[in-house]
């Protein structure tokens, strides 16, 4: 029996890329899951009888909203649901299971790498047929419903047996609970020489995969020491927990420092690697040599073409406004194009599936290419096993030869999280209004060259999408950029991104921070940071 349930409509806040993230309390409010999700719903036309793919990170309240999930999908006339045993499905591997089985859309239960637990971060988003986020014109459909719904939908049944592989039927929809590993191992074989891997690993070499007590771990046990023959216990923090083990489940050099500190000491593996939360983002150390994301990505874009997916070339490479220009010289040297875009997959997306781009990333620590439609940190690690194994170098070496051939980028990024949310965008209006006269200004022993606020013109479908982040450029090449981040569900990030490129190899070896000591004290300074929000000091540096 479908019951249909007189509501009334939420504040909530305009579902972007990463959908719509609040603490849990604030989802586990009566009705706020069923309003969020029949206004996605009824934001969509022709599903009737299609497939939908539900999952989440297994993060505290991930169950719960599945079942509602499962039960108005029913209730709005899907024929069938595939959702990931346990409630698990990755980001990347939802975004498989999407485009392998031809589904309608899904709906991903999840914060990304924002901490879990009965007082953390949750959230829903929900992805279309080509397995990517969801257009503006669909979110903000979904915004504009929110406000004015009056009523939801939903399936009077009881609860699915989410641990137990199998169909079960609600109404007239079947609901398939399949293997969350599966299909994305399955691609996974074909786009990496797995026997190369194999040999990788059979030859002595170590490894330390840290999942972080997220969703990452049962992909990571089966393809890395299942599949692939790394060593039992290669893989830790593998079981995914509600509140990731009480820890932070992002990988940067803060929440990640144990695994960092590892790869510096005298016991460290050949590689440590780990991901977030749902999987999409990645960390890659080799034994003493960090490597940054966004020299991550031009590694990989410089080599894919080892590993027999992308033995053809590369059609395009794409990186977000704020990511180094690694890349770009990159391309510049392949003779491919070089996009700029947005924060956010969304833009890749375009350009993936217009066939312009094969590999993109963000500085933020997200790097995919077109097997999917989101960023997909185990794809990454799985590219760098590929390049040593065919290249038989360790990382160190690697990073060193590719900064020899193409300089380095010295590069950043100092968040300031939970800044209070009117100070954070009276800064960035502060410096929009003064972009014409920065130009031939000093700062400090700096010449600002130009100044603007980043606007993208889609070549695919002619969109252009303004104000995504305010770009000072000096003299010398170097710049520094300013933008608020919407991944957080408290108070506003300010995130400040500092870059100087080095093309002089006897130059390479200086430690980061100092080797920006100069842009550092420009970036704090041009926009009076401590004064307007009260930070002497940023709250993490990547």
């Amino acid at each position: 029996m479908i019951r249909v349930v007189a509501t009334t409509p939420f504040e909530g806040q305009k579902p972007g890329t990463s959908g719509l993230r609040k603490k849990v309390p604030v989802f586990q409010q009566p009705h706020y899951v069923e309003n969020f999700i029949q206004s996605v719903f009824d934001s969509l036309e022709a599903y009737e009888g299609e497939t939908l793919v539900i999952g989440g990170d297994g993060r505290f309240y991930n169950r719960e909203a599945i079942q509602t999930a499962i039960k108005m999908a029913a209730a709005a006339g899907f024929g069938r649901v595939l959702v990931g045993k346990g409630g698990i499905l990755s980001t990347p591997a939802a975004s498989c299971v999407i485009r392998k089985h031809e589904a309608f859309g899904g709906i991903i239960l999840s914060a990304s790498h924002n901490p879990g637990g009965p007082h953390g971060d949750f959230g829903i988003k929900y992805n279309i047929g080509n397995g990517g986020p969801a257009p503006e014109k669909i979110t903000d459909a979904v915004f504009e419903r929110t406000k004015e719904i009056k009523e939801f939908r939903i399936a009077d049944a009881g609860d699915v047996d989410l641990d137990t592989l199998g169909i079960t039927r609600i109404e007239d929809m079947v609901v398939d609970v399949i293997d969350p590993v599966e299909d994305y191992a399955e691609l996974m074989g074909t786009l990496f020489d797995f026997d190369a891997i194999r040999d990788l690993f059979a030859g002595g070499f170590t490894m330390r995969f840290d999942a972080m007590s997220a969703v990452t771990g049962p992909y990571a046990k089966a393809i890395l020491e299942d599949t692939l023959g790394a060593p039992a216990g290669t893989v830790i923090n593998a079981v995914p927990l509600p509140d990731f083990g009480g820890h932070h489940p992002d990988p940067n050099l803060v929440h990640a420092k144990d695994l960092y500190d590892l790869l510096m000491s005298d016991d460290a593996p050949d590689l440590g690697a780990a991901s977030d939360g749902d999987g999409d983002r990645n960390l890659i150390i080799g034994r003493g040599q960090f490597v940054t994301p966004s020299d991550s990505l031009a590694m990989i874009a410089a080599n894919a073409h080892v590993a027999p997916g992308y033995k053809a070339g590369l059609k395009g490479i794409a990186r977000s406004m704020p990511t180094s220009g690694a890349a770009d010289r990159v391309a510049q040297q392949l003779g491919i194009a070089l996009y700029e875009t947005p924060t956010g997959w969304k833009f890749f997306g375009n350009l993936l599936d217009a066939g312009l781009a094969t590999v993109c990333g963000e500085e933020s620590a997200g790097t995919g290419s077109d097997h999917v439609r989101e960023k997909d940190g185990l794809w990454a690690v799985l590219m760098w096993l590929n390049v040593l194994a065919v290249r038989k170098q360790p990382v160190a070496q690697i990073v060193r030869e590719h900064w020899a051939t193409y300089g380095r980028n010295y590069y950043t990024r100092h968040d300031y999280e939970e800044v209070d949310a009117a100070a954070a965008e009276g800064l960035i209006a502060d410096l929009r209004a003064r972009l014409e006269e920065l130009p031939g200004s000093r700062l400090g022993d700096l010449v600002v060259e130009k100044a603007d606020d980043f606007a993208y013109h889609d070549p695919v479908d002619g969109s252009v999408t303004s104000k995504q982040g305010i770009r000072v450029y000096f003299a010398d090449g170097s710049r520094i950029v300013y933008r608020l981040s919407g991944t957080g569900t408290a108070g506003a990030t300010l995130r400040v991104y500092i870059e100087r490129f080095e093309p002089d190899a006897t130059r390479h070896g200086i430690e980061t921070q100092a080797a920006l000591a100069d842009l550092i004290d420009i970036s704090r300074s041009l926009p009076d940071i401590a004064g307007r929000t009260g930070r002497a000091k940023p709250d993490v540096i990547t």
